[in-house]
């Protein structure tokens, strides 16, 4: 899939930002849908049932895609079967559509559901012989760590070297058809779990409750406030002031029977379910600062591709891969991420400890500039390759300029993504009440996804007001015609305004103890006073 850029524009022939489009929606659904399906997975179908629908939608969604190709339904379309746009019909056209919409499905689902279906297999901890069961987890592990490593190696090595894209595709689709298979042979043995219920119901019951309860006063004594029977206190939060209008959700009613108003979750909630809602809240300042960072690192598998794409690949009489770049950027992330870790544990124990991840957050941002001057300068220097060289009006020639040019900008992105994911990580787990470390996860995914889409908007809009004043839009038909410098010097800049703006909004931020710091959290800054009066008639003010 991180090829399909090429298939777009040398196969179908598209312009490089439609292209990009088309990759980049695909790419930001990916990380918006787990929101939806982790949902369904909680709230009504359980994680098998999604697993299984989302494995199946894999596989068909790869087989569309080596269906769509020129040579597989050539005599049933009656098209060619030679890989240019005149042989590609209206039908695979929909297929392709199709299979990448069903692609996005099957991966949100295996990203949601996969670790929840894992960890309901162990729940019931360890057979009789527990030695024979810790070396089959063992050999278990080895096992698929030795196939995410080789596997992928073993596709940078064979791709360029396989030249049909049906058989690019087919190889993909085969694999994934496979992966079902074996999955559905332990189908009598797995350990069903269902539904369980879900935060965003919480969420959704919270604003409801309170709004229900608009003309209500809240009591100046907050214990009378209502919380979930039988609820650990280990599990309990503790009201703060913030967001004071939800707490109306928590009101008793006078004058009826406590039990009664108990049955009905939907006009009723407890203290913890409110304080959970905020924390949501809380965090949506921070969140709206992570769609540049998804605008950026769309950018690394559609124009830097693209880039790489026209560029000199040899290295002697040996013709680099264009996967090879894939590799620099999957290494940029790992070391990076080690990088994060090694400074966050360094912190120790101290309280100081709770800061790490929104530093690496920003280190992060950090990065996204470093990369966007990093990128505008060599697409700067390529213009100048391109002009000299007359290749101006020459776009399937190829460059004399290094594809090696781009390895710094594929590693930085790779630094942008690798401390961002972990670092994210590791805030959700400090911040978040233990019933939505997974969602906030989930939710910050699907913001960042948004960024993705975002990108296509921004290249529209940053079009126009390029071409302002009768002046040539910086994205023309062709990249040697485009000016992708300025654009990258746009997201540079967006990208700084950016860092500030989440400067800005994590300095503000009310953190939680780290969870390894629980035991000596002191109060939170934001803990009730009772002696605060509030009965604002709204539900949703701060």
């Amino acid at each position: 899939m991180w090829m399909t850029m090429t298939y777009l524009t040398n196969v179908w022939k598209l312009d490089y930002t439609r292209a990009a489009g088309i990759l980049n929606l695909w790419g930001g659904l990916v990380q918006i849908l787990p929101i939806g399906l982790a949902h369904l997975a909680d709230a009504f179908m359980g994680n098998f049932c999604v697993l299984l629908f989302s494995t199946v939608s894999y596989s068909v969604g790869l087989g569309l895609l080596a269906m769509s190709t020129p040579p597989v339904l050539a005599k049933h379309t009656g098209t060619c079967t030679a890989y240019r746009p005149e042989c590609i019909g209206h039908e695979q056209k929909l297929l392709f559509y199709v299979g990448l919409a069903l692609l996005a499905v099957g991966m949100g689902g295996h990203f949601t559901t996969l670790g929840g279906f894992a960890a309901e297999q162990m729940e019931e901890g360890v057979d009789e012989d527990e030695e024979e069961a810790n070396i089959a987890e063992k050999i278990s592990i080895f096992l698929s760590v030795f196939a995410m490593v080789s596997i992928p190696i073993a596709g940078i090595i064979a791709i360029p070297y396989i030249k049909p894209w049906s058989v690019r595709y087919g190889i993909a689709a085969i694999f994934t058809l496979v992966s079902l298979l074996v999955f559905l042979t332990g189908i009598c043995s797995y350990k069903y779990v269902g539904p369980r219920g879900s935060p965003l119901t919480t969420t959704l019951r919270v604003f409801l409750a309170s709004t229900s309860k608009i003309f209500y006063s809240i009591p100046k004594d907050k214990s009378q406030l209502h919380e979930k029977p039988n609820l650990p206190e280990d599990e309990q939060l503790t009201h703060t002031r913030g967001f004071r209008c939800l707490d109306k959700a928590a009101i008793i009613i006078p004058n009826q029977e406590l039990e009664q108003q108990q049955k009905n979750r939907w006009r009723l909630c407890g203290v913890t379910e409110i304080e959970e809602t905020k924390i949501v809240l809380r965090m949506i300042p921070m969140w709206l600062t992570f769609i540049i960072c998804g605008v950026v690192s769309s950018i690394g598998n559609t124009y830097f591709l693209e880039q790489a794409n026209h560029m000199n690949r040899k290295v002697g009489k040996l013709k680099v891969p264009l996967p090879v770049l894939l590799w620099f950027y999957d290494q940029g992330k790992q070391r990076f991420a080690k990088l994060y870790f090694a400074v966050a544990n360094s912190m120790g124990e101290s309280g100081a400890r709770r800061y790490a991840p929104p530093v690496g957050i920003a280190m992060a941002m950090v990065f996204s500039v470093l990369c966007c001057i990093t990128a505008a300068k060599v697409e700067a220097r390529r213009l100048g390759v391109v002009n000299s060289h007359g290749l101006v009006d020459k776009p399937d020639d190829r460059i004399p300029m290094s594809i090696f040019w781009l390895l710094p900008q594929f590693v930085l992105l790779g630094a942008l993504d690798g401390i961002y994911e972990n670092s994210i990580e590791c805030f959700m787990v400090d911040q978040a009440p233990p019933s939505m470390v997974r969602y906030l996860g989930i939710l910050t995914g699907g913001v960042f996804g948004t960024g993705v889409i975002g990108s296509v908007l921004s290249v529209y809009v940053v079009g126009k007001i390029s071409e302002k004043g009768g002046k040539p839009n910086w994205f023309q038909s062709t990249l040697n015609k485009s000016r992708l410098d300025n654009y990258y010097w746009v997201l540079a800049g967006l990208s700084a305004i950016n860092l500030v703006a989440y400067v800005v909004v994590a300095i503000s931020y009310a953190y939680r103890e780290s969870r390894s710091e629980d035991m000596e959290a002191s109060e939170d800054d934001e803990t009730d006073d009772d002696s605060f009066d509030d009965n604002a008639r709204c539900c949703c003010c701060c």
